[in-house]
């Protein structure tokens, strides 16, 4: 397998998938960018900037914006970096094409699958069974990425040659990549600190306080591990970046998604208020039903993931769900 990737296509023009495809300009030749939306294809095109999404970001000439999924036919490599609930659509249209079976595609969204559970590395194998896939996740803030601040992400895949690879093609002086060929427990990972990330949102809007709020966090990662390693997750895996990196980043930062969801929660917003302002996807809203429904089918012990489910979907006041948690009988740490 060649060291690097020639001609990447991303799927997405959304913030992280603009980020990408800027951080793959730095070793390809040429980098697609797929849109569906004409007018914004159009303006990312002429400003040379996603004024959306990444304003203030000078795109390089050889990141060119389009809507013509006939692209991906050239790609050796695919990025799906689109909102979870828009993955199977956007992997059965693009199966459409004549897609060669050696491209390898790389999810690089955060979520799984409400009616099915499944991972989005396994939706996208529903539609290319042949194609090798493979995942990147980590603590990867889109508007820091985007300014070159220093950074590291995992990319998962089984097989070794090929993540590699894809290391190789996404590495540099500014953003480290890892391997690891646990690609279940990576996806996991990124899907469950999402909602944790709401709960600490909470907690911050709340004014809780510091010692609250690391106090979730810390028993979130016991969580994760618990869940994630239950669902088929290696244990090693959640201690790293896909786990705990990117759990630390989503609940403390303020380019959070999701803790700006909740925060606003914690202070007397209401849901669909909150996700109007937002003006963009919090996957861990629509994530937290899928993940409290899988844990429910492995019987899972997840008490922050259901309160956070209480407080989105069963009307239960943010300050009575934290004081649910708190209030928990005592246990052993390590249980």
């Amino acid at each position: 397998m060649s060291s690097t990737f020639e001609n990447p296509l991303v799927v997405g023009c959304g913030s992280w998938g603009t980020a990408l495809a800027l951080l793959l300009t730095n070793k390809c030749p040429q980098v697609h960018l797929l849109g569906r939306n004409q007018s914004a294809v159009d303006q990312i095109n002429s400003s040379r900037e996603n004024k959306h999404y990444l304003p203030g970001i000078t795109l390089p000439p050889n990141l060119i914006t389009t809507t013509d999924p006939g692209i991906a036919n050239n790609a050796d490599l695919i990025l799906f970096v689109i909102p979870t609930s828009a993955t199977r659509t956007a992997a059965e249209n693009l199966a459409k094409q004549s897609i060669s079976k050696t491209t390898v595609l790389l999810s690089c969204s955060k979520g799984i699958e409400r009616e099915t559970g499944k991972r989005m590395s396994e939706i996208i194998s529903d539609s290319f069974s042949e194609n090798p896939v493979a995942v990147l996740s980590g603590p990867n803030h889109a508007e820091e990425i985007a300014r070159g601040l220093p950074a590291a992400a995992t990319i998962g895949c089984s097989d070794i040659a090929m993540g590699e690879a894809l290391q190789h093609t996404f590495s540099n002086e500014r953003f480290r990549c890892y391997t690891n060929e646990d690609v279940a427990g990576i996806e996991f990972g990124g899907a469950l600190k999402n909602i944790f990330a709401i709960a600490a949102g909470v907690a911050a809007g709340l004014k809780l306080g510091d010692n609250a709020i690391s106090a979730l966090v810390t028993r979130a990662l016991a969580e994760m591990i618990r869940l994630g390693t239950q669902l088929g997750g290696n244990p090693d895996t959640f201690p790293g970046l896909s786990g705990l990196g990117d759990l630390m980043t989503t609940c403390f930062s303020p380019h959070s998604r999701n803790q700006r969801i909740g925060m606003a929660l914690g202070k007397g917003q209401k849901l669909q208020d909150a996700l109007e302002q937002l003006g963009m996807v919090a996957e861990g809203v629509p994530n937290t039903r899928s993940i409290y429904e899988a844990a429910r089918r492995v019987d899972a012990r997840t008490p922050i993931i259901d309160v956070v489910y209480a407080m989105l979907y069963e009307d239960v006041p943010p300050a009575e769900g934290l004081d649910r948690l708190f209030r928990q009988s005592p246990r052993n740490e390590v249980e």
